[in-house]
């Protein structure tokens, strides 16, 4: 990998780039639609939102301005928790491309496994919503589908009845919280995994070691840590609202982790806390 264009190839052929821009919690309205334009004026070309996060209007608005044509970016939205079921989720995805301002999507993710309106029926529920990814997959609204936060008994449950096998496994992995189980199983199931929150929710900044590794490399904490992500296989979603931050962000092709230093990362368990049990969120 030389640059953040740079590509995984999924199970199904679709080529995917190493790095996307990530908009949990960036705010609907200017602020999302500008982070999303200096994220495209930076390089990057891979942008990550969902429908939980409320700002797929100003994503898409964002894109509109950059210029960079369409099928230049992959583009990221996920189901929204209290939306489940076949046709509700043909409506959603639909409305998601109308806000978006796009004709398909590059990938839709189911967003969590179990969500709170859905506890005791989760597993057809999910059944149901997977039947209309399905069905958008072929008609090309969905160019790959996949799933977020899933743990291997959610993932067996969903291929009880799936035709189609997931390609993404969007999960929380940052320096040391590594979900190795759940990364595992996934990827014998096929799937890539997507880093969410791979800095910690800002929490990796505080974390000494990670400090002592950005001083031997002469990087940012930053760079050491996207660049732990993919030296782990994983493509990470970094996310910054600032313009100088979204492009240093860019800069992790120079240099490389001593295979040492990469299992250092990965064993400061618990250095920015661990994600969330997806089987008991109240979301």
């Amino acid at each position: 990998m030389k640059s953040i264009t740079d590509t995984y190839t999924l199970s199904n052929g679709v080529k995917i780039p190493v790095v996307g821009f990530g908009t949990w919690q960036v705010q609907d309205g200017s602020v999302a639609r500008d982070a999303v334009l200096a994220a495209l004026r930076a390089g990057y070309r891979h942008i990550d939102t969902a429908q939980a996060y409320g700002n797929e209007q100003s994503v898409g608005e964002g894109i509109r301005l950059s210029g960079v044509p369409r099928e230049d970016i992959f583009l990221t939205s996920k189901l929204a928790n209290p939306i489940r079921g076949y046709q509700e989720t043909l409506d959603a995805v639909e409305n998601s491309l109308r806000k978006l301002g796009t004709k398909y999507a590059d990938l839709f993710l189911l967003h969590w496994p179990r969500p709170a309106a859905f506890k005791d029926n989760w597993e057809e529920k999910n059944a149901q919503s997977w039947r209309a990814f399905e069905e958008l997959y072929h008609q090309g609204k969905l160019k790959a589908i996949g799933i977020s936060n899933f743990h291997p008994h959610h993932i067996d449950a969903l291929l009880k009845t799936a035709k189609v096998a997931p390609m993404v496994n969007q999960i929380r992995l940052a320096p040391g919280d590594t979900q190795d189980e759940v990364a595992a199983y996934s990827r014998a199931k096929g799937m890539l995994l997507e880093a969410y929150s791979p800095l910690g929710v800002g929490r990796v900044f505080e974390v000494p070691e990670m400090q002592a590794l950005a001083e031997k490399y002469g990087k940012s904490i930053a760079q050491i840590a996207l660049r732990w992500s993919l030296q782990r296989g994983y493509l990470p979603l970094p996310k910054s609202v600032t313009p100088q931050r979204i492009e240093e962000n860019t800069r992790l092709f120079d240099f490389e982790l001593s295979p040492e230093d990469v299992d250092t990362i990965a064993n400061l368990k618990g250095c920015v806390g661990y994600s969330s049990d997806p089987d008991n969120i109240s979301w």
